[in-house]
């Protein structure tokens, strides 16, 4: 059974944990660096980006998550997750931790009251997925290795690049598992791939 980490320093924590475990994998709740060595791939959950980047600084998670990306384990970003793991951030200097070749705009869907629900498409995955948007952001541009996976309104809200996979939704806040089950067969594989 692969383990699979949650950054617990902010957000819907819980929420994955519970999805993590219902799609077969155990969860771990990650707390401090030295975790990341125990796990096999890792959710960056949703949140506040600005407040989850001072908090990874504070607690010095920065060139550890890093590594545990540029190491081939696998990491999916949900909301805020997905702001961490871009490339390039509109409207700001520099992005943080840069692994997926990608520009988003934050809160590109408006304020906590324009939170809405979609169903989705999304491939290789779902061709209905209850999507749960609040302050989303959206991907307003990839890179050429990047794979979208999902578009609502012509903007991207889901895309995977080798071993990263990110959504602008919050696939923890359904019962749908999908999503979480998918990251869970990337994370196999690589961990497979990792040991040969």
């Amino acid at each position: 059974m692969v383990k699979i980490g949650v950054l617990a320093l902010q957000g819907a924590v819980r929420e994955h944990v519970r999805s993590v475990e219902a799609s077969g994998a155990e969860a771990v709740v990650v707390k401090r660096k030295e975790q990341l060595d125990e796990i096999d791939g890792l959710i960056l959950p949703g949140g506040e980006s600005t407040t989850m980047r001072r908090l990874i600084d504070k607690y010095d998670f920065f060139d550890a998550l890093k590594n545990f990306g540029t190491q081939g384990k696998p990491i999916f970003g949900t909301c805020a997750g997905l702001i961490l793991l871009a490339s390039d951030i509109v409207g700001q200097e520099s992005a943080h931790l840069q692994l997926m070749d990608m520009k988003v705009e934050r809160n590109a869907f408006g304020r906590q009251v324009d939170s809405f629900e979609a169903a989705l498409e999304v491939k290789g995955i779902a061709e209905d997925f209850e999507a749960v948007f609040i302050r989303a952001p959206y991907v307003v541009e990839v890179g050429e290795d990047v794979e979208v996976l999902a578009v609502v309104n012509n903007n991207i809200v889901a895309a995977k690049q080798g071993q990263y996979l990110c959504s602008a939704f919050h696939p923890e806040l359904t019962d749908d598992h999908r999503m979480t089950a998918y990251f869970v067969e990337m994370v196999e594989a690589a961990k497979k791939e990792l040991a040969s």
